[in-house]
């Protein structure tokens, strides 16, 4: 396992701001028409207003998909979450990177939006299948089968 430090990760976030700032100024995060976008700016996107009496309190981001509280998620993927948290430092070192969504089971976005972390399963010989992906708008969405499917966190 290999260590890595904060810089690279600043260098992750800034390039991920840069794309988030990108959307802004272009208005693709106002609801652009695409399907998979959420309205407002990704910041707002994340954001759980009080809900009215009778309604759910999922957020936006993760009406139509499964949910689970972060308290459900393995132990392994608390402690990810943490490291993500605290800005590292990770212990892989594609940790950090841009997940490309190519799947195209998350809400769409710009590429840099969305990165990737490996949550360890115990007893697998490599990284194993299981993985965090976060969002600049703070969003959470857990994968157990390799990008197959994804759950929406909530924090």
């Amino acid at each position: 396992m290999e260590i890595h430090s904060a810089p690279r990760r600043a260098a992750a976030v800034l390039g991920a701001l840069l794309a988030g700032l990108l959307l802004v100024l272009t208005g693709c995060a106002t609801g652009g028409g695409d399907k998979g976008s959420s309205p407002g700016s990704p910041r707002a996107a994340a954001t759980v207003a009080t809900p009215a009496p009778g309604t759910s309190a999922v957020p936006d981001w993760a009406r139509g998909m499964p949910v689970v509280p972060v308290g459900a998620l393995p132990s392994q993927a608390r402690d990810t979450l943490r490291l993500i948290d605290a800005g590292g430092p990770f212990p892989y070192r594609q940790d950090g990177t841009v997940f490309g969504n190519r799947e195209r089971l998350l809400p769409r976005q710009a590429r840099g939006y969305y990165h990737e972390y490996t949550v360890p399963t115990p007893s697998s010989p490599d990284r194993g299948a299981r993985r965090l992906v976060t969002g600049l708008g703070h969003e959470t969405y857990y994968t157990d089968d390799h990008y197959r499917s994804f759950k929406a966190v909530l924090r």
